[in-house]
């Protein structure tokens, strides 16, 4: 199924719909948007057809003083098979060769009041938004400090149990079970949760609870960008596991990698609390401060300094 159609576009920024209705449920495949300027002049070797074409007062002002014959034949021209839609901005008068075109063609053509770099602003903002690359992983996701974690791992290793205390503990949940991400840029990362979900937490024993309504809407949010993984793992007797926070682990989700901490799990452990820490940790880390390199920095000079004594 398409993503996005004209009539998605249509009710979204309330746009008048002029004529050729019956392409509304025409698929909208790339965000990028095309200003036909070189196609009203004639040359249309690389009309990039599968685009919203969009028409200010540039485009339509050269259209208004090509001779008569012309007219028609670059509108027509213009409206092809695959175009999703032509949009006019600055409510701006229809050219009736336009219309012909989009009657005989299936293509709508739609008008907006707003100017055209402002219209083109929206537009291509809310396409990216619809057409960014998805995907779905198993596990919860935390608004910590501003920081948006991830928590993911085995089923039953406590991740649900852990976001339970973070939001106890005034943070708030984005999504539990499954996280759907969506890349809007070649390094942002926006995870929510899908709407049958969204708001509810699976604790075993206990159930299903709604967040929102025990502890308020301060404790939810719709969404939130992903800057940090953590991944929490049951301990393994004999494994190392980095103890002075150097190493820097990686995550690829789509094309986007994001930082990833490893915590062992085992009795007695207070996740809630290490995973606050490693956000408020990851936070000085961003403002230059971190303190593993700080300590071996030190480290270094003490023994460098014992070296010379000697």
């Amino acid at each position: 199924m398409a993503k996005v159609r004209t009539k998605d576009m249509i009710d979204k920024f309330k746009l008048e719909l002029i004529s050729g209705e019956e392409g509304i449920n025409r698929p909208i495949t790339m965000s990028d948007l095309s200003r036909p300027g070189l196609e009203m002049a004639g040359y249309f070797t690389y009309y990039p057809r599968e685009r919203v074409q969009l028409l200010g007062k540039t485009e339509i002002t050269f259209f208004e003083k090509l001779p008569e014959a012309e007219k028609k034949q670059r509108m027509f021209s213009l409206c092809t098979e695959v175009t999703p839609a032509i949009i006019l901005s600055r409510d701006l008068p229809i050219p009736p060769e336009l219309i012909e075109a989009s009657e005989e063609k299936g293509v709508p053509v739609l008008r907006s009041p707003l100017k055209t770099t402002r219209l083109s602003s929206r537009l291509t903002n809310f396409l990216e938004s619809q057409l960014a690359p998805t995907t779905a992983i198993h596990g919860v996701l935390v608004d910590i400090y501003g920081v948006g974690v991830l928590i993911i791992g085995k089923s039953g290793v406590g991740k649900s149990e852990t976001a339970l205390e973070l939001v106890k503990r005034g943070h708030r949940l984005v999504a539990d079970d499954c996280v759907e991400i969506r890349q809007e840029d070649q390094d942002t990362l926006i995870g929510s949760a899908p709407d049958l979900i969204e708001h509810l937490l699976e604790i075993r024993g206990l159930g299903i609870i709604n967040v929102m309504t025990l502890f308020g809407a301060g404790a939810v949010r719709s969404f939130k960008r992903i800057t940090l993984v953590m991944s929490l793992e049951l301990w393994e007797q004999g494994k190392q596991y980095d103890r002075l926070g150097l190493d820097e682990e990686k995550m690829k989700i789509i094309d986007t990698e994001i930082p990833k901490l490893t915590i062992p799990v085992r009795p007695g452990r207070n996740l809630a609390v290490i995973i606050e820490v490693a956000a408020m940790n990851f936070r000085l880390k961003r403002m230059g401060l971190n303190a593993a390199e700080q300590f071996t920095n030190k480290l270094a000079d003490v023994i460098e300094d014992g070296e010379i004594d000697d």
